[in-house]
């Protein structure tokens, strides 16, 4: 916890020094993504628990109030937007891509 809120503080420092010369520093804070990493370590709480992949999965999605994992396109559609124009005055954000996650 404690090096994503020094991510968080870094992005928002680096934001203010930078904004006078036409950069933006925003952080793109995804929840669980559905990547090989994520089916490799929903195997591993199978394995280690005996639990049903549905069951092991809800390890990780628990969290996220729309029940599921995050489509790795939703994090590169984020990425996609913060480099295009109309997210010019977008600076020293921390974007949440956690279907709602607190």
């Amino acid at each position: 916890a404690a090096a994503k809120h020094a991510v968080v503080g870094f992005t928002r420092s680096l934001a203010l020094e930078v904004a006078t010369k036409g950069v933006t520093v925003n952080a793109v804070c995804p929840g669980y993504v559905d990547t090989d990493l994520m089916t490799a370590n929903v195997e591993r709480v199978m394995a280690k628990t005996g639990r049903s992949r549905d069951e092991a999965l809800a390890v990780f999605t628990g969290s996220n109030p729309q029940g599921r994992l995050i489509a790795p396109e939703e994090v590169a559609d984020t990425v996609l937007w913060l480099a295009g124009d109309n997210a010019a005055s977008v600076n020293g954000q921390a974007i949440a891509i956690s279907g709602g996650e607190a």
